[in-house]
């Protein structure tokens, strides 16, 4: 079962490329998704230990952490370690019960993949990517965005030209959305022929 890592910086169209690789018939494990349901679960009680007032109603409130989070140096760091844990343990239960059920592919929508050294875990690494004006536009349309929050986020993440370079598929979401779903076509296809070749065979 070949493991494929999907990742891109921030407002990159990465979630979208992730349903797109859904529709294609390919599994995929969303990070984000996985994030979301923990901070309404499990991990609720362990962020408000750290971050006292962030747990409302059993669940974290997304933007109470989040001012909290720009006023501490450190909190990034103490939130990553509470979380990233139990990203990976929900990631390994997905890999479980995949291989279990037998498909060539796998997907692993995750964001910092390069920043948290997931690239040893997956076969190949495709980066969503698209001009950095396109990016900041995306971006600074969202609810509750600023520049300064923005550009903080933009600060913790491996530079989009360096992603690029280490990418053994792009994906460029400046154009149209068809292009985009033809693209990932493309790379599922290209995937199921190497893997047929024999190209894959630690896979």
């Amino acid at each position: 079962m070949l493991r494929v890592g999907l990742t891109g910086s921030i407002g990159m169209g990465k979630s979208t490329m992730a349903k797109f690789f859904a529709d294609a018939g390919v599994p995929v494990n969303d990070s984000d998704a996985v994030v979301h349901q923990l901070y309404a679960g499990e991990a609720a009680p362990l962020v408000d230990a750290v971050f006292p007032g962030t747990m409302k109603n059993g669940a974290i409130d997304r933007q109470e952490l989040s001012r909290q989070l720009s006023s501490q140096s450190e909190g990034f760091k103490k939130l990553e370690s509470i979380i990233h844990p139990l990203v990976r343990k929900r990631e390994q239960q997905f890999i479980e019960q995949e291989q279990a059920k037998g498909p060539e592919i796998v997907l692993l929508d995750i964001p910092l993949l390069f920043e948290t050294g997931a690239e040893k875990r997956v076969d190949v690494v495709v980066v969503v990517s698209c001009d950095p004006q396109i990016q900041r536009q995306r971006v600074l349309a969202r609810p509750n965005m600023t520049e300064e929050k923005f550009n903080m986020i933009l600060s913790r993440q491996t530079p989009d030209a360096i992603k690029r370079e280490r990418a053994d598929y792009l994906i460029d979401t400046g154009g149209t959305l068809e292009a985009s779903k033809q693209r990932v076509a493309e790379i599922v296809e290209d995937l199921k022929r190497r893997l047929r070749s024999g190209e894959f065979q630690h896979a």
